[in-house]
C-alpha cells in the first residue's frame, strides 16, 4: 500500500470516528472517559452551541497546534533532524570534504551524538546544508520522498505512522464542529506543507512553521523561487504568538501543546477575551511512547507545567487518558 493510501486511511478513520457524532455515537473515542475528555467536550459545546452565553461565531473558532510532541511523536530527536542526516549522507557524494569536517564527518559515521556536540552551530550548519540550495519545488519532492520511506530508528515505524490517534479524532471532531485547525511549529515550514493534508487534513496554507529566507529568480527561462542558506523565522517560544499574529490575524481560540517552546502560544491564547481552552500533552508512558517532562533535552516541559498547574489549563497524561497512542 501506498504512503498516500496510508495516510489517506489514517485520515478518513479519523473523520469517520468524529463524524459518527452527529449520528449519536461517542466522539473521541480513543480517549479514555475523565476529566480531560470532559473538559474538551464541554469547552467544544459551549462554545459552538448557539444560544450558550459563551457561543463563538465560526470565523473565530481557531484552534491552533504543536506538531512534535503533540500531534507526532519526537523522541529521541526530533524527525526533521532525521531527515537533515539522511540528506546529509544523500549529498556527501557531492562532498568529499566532509568525510574530514565535522559535523559532517560524525554524521557519515552515524555518530549523531558528537554530531550534535557543535550545539545549535552544528545543527544550523547540518540544516543549511540539507535544506537549502534548491528551489521550493525541488525541496518539496524530496520531502515527500523521504517521508515516503523513511523510518524511526527504534520503532521501525513510518514517521507518519507515529501520529498521535487521540489528536487525530480531536482535530476531526474539533472541525466537524466548526473549528478551523492550524499548525504552528518550530519545525520546518516547508519541511511539514508536503505531507500535513493527507496526514492531519491540514492543508498547507494553514501550516505556520520557522522558515529560511528565499529568493525570486529565473534560472533557464522559467521563474522559481530558491531557498536560500540563512534563517528567516524562528516559530519558537516568543516567535509562536508572532507567526499566528502574521500568519491568521485572529487570536487563536484554542491552542494545544506539550512543551516550554509552546508556553507563550497557550499563555497569548487564553490572554483573549472571552472563553479560551489551553491544553498540554504530557509524556508519561514509557512503554507505548516515551516519559519525559521536566529535565528532557527535547519536548522539555517545565515552566509549561507550572503554569498549567497555577491556572487550571488541561494537561493529557499520556497514559492514563489514551486507549491507544498511535493508529
Amino acid at each position: 500500500m501506498t504512503y498516500l493510501k496510508i495516510s489517506a486511511f489514517f485520515a478518513a478513520l479519523a473523520v469517520l470516528v468524529t463524524c459518527s457524532t452527529s449520528q449519536g455515537a461517542e466522539p473521541l473515542s480513543s480517549w479514555n472517559e475523565g476529566k480531560t475528555k470532559a473538559a474538551i467536550m464541554q469547552f467544544v459545546e459551549k462554545v459552538t452551541t448557539p444560544g450558550s452565553p459563551d457561543f463563538v461565531d465560526e470565523p473565530e473558532r481557531i484552534a491552533v497546534f504543536d506538531n512534535d510532541g503533540t500531534l507526532w511523536s519526537e523522541q529521541p530527536v526530533y524527525f526533521q533532524l532525521y531527515f537533515a542526516v539522511d540528506r546529509i549522507k544523500a549529498l556527501a557524494p557531492q562532498h568529499p570534504e566532509w568525510s574530514s569536517t565535522e559535523p559532517y564527518a560524525s554524521i557519515l559515521n552515524d555518530d549523531l551524538n558528537k554530531a550534535m556536540s557543535g550545539g545549535m552551530k552544528a545543527i544550523s550548519e547540518i540544516v543549511m546544508a540539507s535544506h537549502t540550495g534548491m528551489t521550493t519545488e525541488a525541496f518539496e519532492t524530496v520531502v515527500k520522498d523521504w517521508i515516503a520511506g523513511a523510518r524511526h530508528p527504534k520503532t521501525k515505524k513510518k514517521y507518519t505512522e507515529m501520529v498521535y490517534q487521540p489528536m487525530l479524532e480531536l482535530l476531526a471532531y474539533l472541525r466537524e464542529k466548526g473549528f478551523k485547525t492550524y499548525i504552528v511549529s518550530g519545525g520546518g515550514i516547508e519541511f511539514m506543507r508536503p505531507w500535513t493534508e493527507e496526514v492531519y487534513g491540514i492543508p498547507p496554507e494553514q501550516v505556520i512553521g520557522s522558515s529560511v529566507k528565499t529568493a525570486y529568480v529565473v534560472e533557464d527561462g522559467k521563474p522559481v523561487i530558491k531557498r536560500l542558506p540563512e534563517m528567516n523565522f524562528i516559530d519558537d517560544k516568543e516567535g509562536k504568538p508572532v507567526g499566528i499574529n502574521l500568519h491568521i490575524g485572529r487570536r487563536p481560540l484554542a491552542a494545544f501543546g506539550n512543551s516550554d517552546g509552546d508556553l507563550q502560544m497557550l499563555e497569548w491564547t487564553m490572554a483573549g477575551a472571552g472563553p479560551r481552552f489551553a491544553l498540554y500533552v504530557h509524556h508519561t508512558d514509557a512503554e507505548r511512547e516515551w516519559a519525559y517532562d521536566r529535565e528532557s533535552h527535547i519536548g522539555k516541559l517545565d515552566k509549561g507545567l507550572d503554569r498549567a498547574q497555577a491556572d487550571g489549563w488541561t494537561v493529557v497524561d499520556m497514559k492514563k487518558d489514551w486507549k491507544v497512542v498511535y493508529p
